[in-house]
């Protein structure tokens, strides 16, 4: 999380927990040139979080009121979240899907109505989206897993802490790791399941799994950095130190953890970035602008090489990213590169 995240994500949930709420409503006259756009995600977490902060930075800079909703994890509620905002009457709508294979429906009549319906972030298994903003699991969970490999010389046991099963992230990621494992046999997995994306799930998973395999995990990969932290809290009450951990997403705890050398790596999946050039599609699509709908956010890895611009984009120097992130998201729907933000070892397109 980044500066005040902690108390921004409290009252966020807060807010979110009763339902459809609307950034910027207020009197009709002055939002009469206002564009709505509905937003539903599958749970408020540090990542979502963060890509909420730069929605919101998008929106104001270009006149829009967000529609914000969160599913809590829940297949059903995130369908009558779409649902009700097709009967709202929203112009676009942006969704971070609970999992890959629903919402086909929602979607349908979201294309029957004329709305423009992209998912981001997380795919959706459907041939009739508007648009389709994704981040390459595949190659991250590629990057993740080559990272604990490297760290492991080819050689270990290790542990997974997968996110919800069925989600795009999972199936993706996954894969990318079990294309690595593939080429080091002598890389054994002990155990693997979901902690949901979900710090304190992965705190008793990984209990259990100390419990059960005590000094045989040689190392920790967690699909996301929440689970990796949660993950890192469990060997630290149980007194285990110096077991490598890689996790994705770059969020603010888990950028720590890579600088102070707790994490061996992480994959930047700037949540502010990438839900912004979101955003920034759905909005050409309303007013019907050249845009390329399907633009593959590309992770850079951060190792302690690079971490310190990551933080200061995430954390230290926050302001002054989000003051920049309108141009820098418009820059980078030209060039096609979404995931840019001059991070080293990144070049610009």
């Amino acid at each position: 999380m980044r500066l005040g995240t902690k108390m921004f994500a409290v009252a966020s949930a807060a807010v979110l927990g009763l339902g459809i709420t609307a950034c910027g409503a207020g009197d009709t006259e002055a939002n009469k040139n206002t564009t709505r756009i509905g937003v539903t995600v599958y749970d408020m977490s540090s990542f979502i979080t963060a890509g909420k902060e730069g929605m919101d930075a998008y929106a104001k800079a270009n006149d829009i009121e967000l529609v914000w909703n969160s599913a809590n994890n829940d297949v059903s509620t995130q369908a009558s979240q779409v649902d009700s905002l097709i009967n709202q009457g929203v112009k676009a709508i942006i969704v971070v899907p609970v999992q890959a294979d629903s919402l086909a429906p929602q979607v349908a009549s979201a294309k029957e109505k004329g709305i423009p319906l992209l998912a981001v972030n997380a795919a959706l298994q459907t041939p009739d989206l508007a648009g389709n903003v994704q981040p390459d699991d595949v190659a991250a969970g590629a990057q993740e897993m080559q990272m604990m490999a490297d760290k492991l010389a080819g050689k270990g046991n290790i542990v997974v802490l997968q996110g919800p099963l069925g989600g795009s992230g999972e199936i993706n990621r996954g894969k990318g790791i079990d294309q690595v494992l593939a080429k080091y046999p002598d890389i054994k997995v002990l155990a693997k399941d979901t902690a949901n994306w979900k710090r304190d799930e992965a705190v008793n998973k990984m209990k259990n799994w100390i419990s059960s395999f005590g000094p045989q995990i040689n190392g920790v990969v967690a699909q996301n950095d929440d689970m990796g932290l949660g993950a890192l809290q469990a060997l630290k009450e149980a007194n285990r130190t110096g077991v490598p951990i890689v996790g994705i997403d770059g969020i603010e705890d888990g950028l720590n953890a890579v600088k102070s050398g707790e994490f061996i790596g992480t994959s930047l999946q700037n949540g502010t970035v990438e839900l912004s050039a979101g955003l920034a599609v759905a909005n050409a699509l309303v007013k019907g602008e050249k845009v390329k709908t399907d633009p593959v956010y590309v992770m850079p890895a951060i190792t302690q090489a690079n971490v310190d611009v990551a933080i200061q984009h995430v954390v230290t120097d926050r302001q002054k990213f989000l003051d920049g992130l309108v141009t820098l998201t418009q820059d980078n729907l030209k060039t096609g590169d979404i995931a840019y933000e001059g991070i080293p070892g990144q070049a610009k397109s």
